[in-house]
Order: structure tokens, then sequence, then C-alpha cells
């Protein structure tokens, strides 16, 4: 008869951790910034499909890193939580910290449990309340272990480096536009280089305090992003080839800026044929008669001239 194989708590946790953390840093990060007016979730996602930051309830918003099919499916069920709770008792009792206590349990069951694989997934639950004082942001790891945060938050992919831009630059109380710049910015800060992320590329929504509707979410689309980023890095429409030459040899091209009178015609050189009119003539009269050009020297030698 065989041993069994056997494996200690502690390691078969410590693999299952490592397992799901690898997973997580796969993914691009998510970024939640608290500004004067709300909460701002900046992704970078590419897909126009697939969506990080989701509404959950009138003023709870969800985002997340990880593995699509598994983080959707907690979002439906929180969704359905949220639903159910404010139909049967008053929309006022659905709170980020209910949900974040029942997002909890359901992944702290399924990371201790060994019959299926730990979720590779960590969450963002916000609220947004009437004061900034009052806006709350839980951060959910893939073990159920639940954080509360201040300020700015950070998941997913390089999250330590992001972090670090963040902590660096982060002012309380800035407006929706310094704080998306400041998001943008961290997701495209690494250790080698920044690079510039595309509008397109960019999953960008908030909870927005000042909004009339009960409803405090909305998403951020292109043309908002573009107006609030402005320009960033260089200039799509580039300068063409020696136009900087041009303009500082000042040659007669309009775009170098040479001045050139608006109605005077190009002067062109005159026709074989035909002689240049004489200095203070003026234009030439087409009336009349061509002048014949002067004949080739004649040589008093040459008995055919």
């Amino acid at each position: 008869m065989s041993t069994p194989f056997y494996v200690s708590p502690e390691q078969l946790m410590k693999d299952r951790a490592d397992f799901a953390r690898k997973g997580i840093a796969r993914g691009r990060s998510v970024v939640v910034v608290q500004y004067a007016d709300g909460v701002l979730f900046v992704s970078e996602n590419p897909s126009q499909a697939l969506h990080k930051v989701s509404e959950i309830y009138d003023r709870l918003a969800f985002a997340a890193v990880g593995r699509y099919n598994e983080f959707e499916n907690l979002r439906i069920a929180g969704v359905r939580l949220a639903d159910m709770r404010g139909y049967s008792y008053d929309r006022r009792d659905v709170t980020g910290r209910s949900l974040a206590n029942a997002y909890a349990q359901t992944l702290g069951t399924i990371f201790s449990s060994g019959g299926e694989k730990p979720y590779e997934v960590e969450l963002f639950v916000a609220e947004v309340g009437d004061a900034p004082e009052a806006d709350q942001i839980y951060r959910l790891t893939y073990d159920g272990q639940v954080a509360d945060e201040h300020g700015y938050a950070v998941m997913g992919g390089a999250a330590d480096v992001v972090a670090g831009h963040l902590k660096e630059h982060y002012e309380t109380g800035a407006t929706l536009q310094d704080a998306l710049r400041l998001a943008v910015a961290a997701l495209g800060h690494s250790e080698a280089n920044d690079r510039v992320i595309p509008v397109e590329d960019l999953e960008v929504a908030v909870l927005d305090r000042t909004r009339t509707q009960a409803r405090k979410f909305y998403r951020l689309r292109a043309e908002r992003l573009v107006a609030l980023l402005g320009v960033r890095g260089p200039s799509s429409a580039a300068e063409p080839p020696g136009a900087t030459d041009q303009a500082a040899t000042g040659s007669g091209t309009p775009e170098s800026g040479a001045a050139q009178h608006p109605i005077a015609p190009p002067l062109t050189p005159p026709a074989v044929g035909e002689s240049p009119p004489a200095t203070g003539e003026g234009v030439h009269d087409p009336a009349a008669p061509p002048v014949a050009p002067p004949g080739p020297p004649v040589d008093p030698t040459d008995p055919l001239s």
C-alpha cells in the first residue's frame, strides 16, 4: 500500500496565492482616484466590448482586474444582490460596505476550498457620498481580504510602479481634469520610460456626486477625454521635412512666411525669340511687330557668308 501524498496547509495556501498573484499581474492596472466631486476610475483597456469598470447601483461602482469570466460572474452577483436588497428594504440600505463584505465571503470561501482553483481577480468597490469625507473605496484581494483605501489605489499589472507615481503627485481635492491626467500619466509610467496611452485604449468612468439623477455613475467617451487630456506627447501632424530650414533661410514659399505681393504676378523669363522689355517701358505691346533676333556674326573670309 502506497503512502498518500501529503502537502502541508501552509504550502498549499502559498501555492494557491502565488498562482492567483501571477494571473492578476499579467493584466493591466486599474487606478481609482478621489477628486473634488467624486471618484474616478481609469484603466487601460483596448477592448470596447469587455468592461473592467461597471455600475452596481445608484452610488456604487465596481472595478476588477484578472480573468474576465471570473470577475464578470462576481459583478452580476453583486448587481443582483444590490437590486434585491434595494427592492426588499430601501435603496439607502444598499451600501458599499455590505457589498464588499459579501464579495469577501465569496472570495475567501473559494480560496480556502481545495476543490477548485482560486479566483485570479482583485476588485474595487466604491461608494460616493454627499461629501468627500463620506466616499468609500474598498479593495478586495483574491483571498477575501478587504482594505479600506483613501485618496487613490491601484491593482493589477505593475501596481507598485503606478502607486509610486501617484504617491509623488497626488493632491487632495483635485479637479476631474487634474485627477484624470494624473491617473493616465501613472498608468503610462514605468521604470524604463514613460509612454502615452492612446485615448481609444482608455476606459474611464466616474461616480459624480454633483449629478442631479439618483444614478451617479457615467462613462467618459473619447470626445470628452480628448477635451480633458489635451495635447499629449508628440503631435500627430508632424511638420513636413525641411519646413524649419525654409523658415530659417527665408525662402519665397508661402509656408515659410516670406512676404509676397498678393497682386503682382510672378516674374517669368522671356521666351525664346522674344526680346525683354527695356527698363521703364512697362508691359510689352502685343500689337507691335516682333523683333527678329540678331543673326550670327559675319565672317568676311567665309565665301558662303
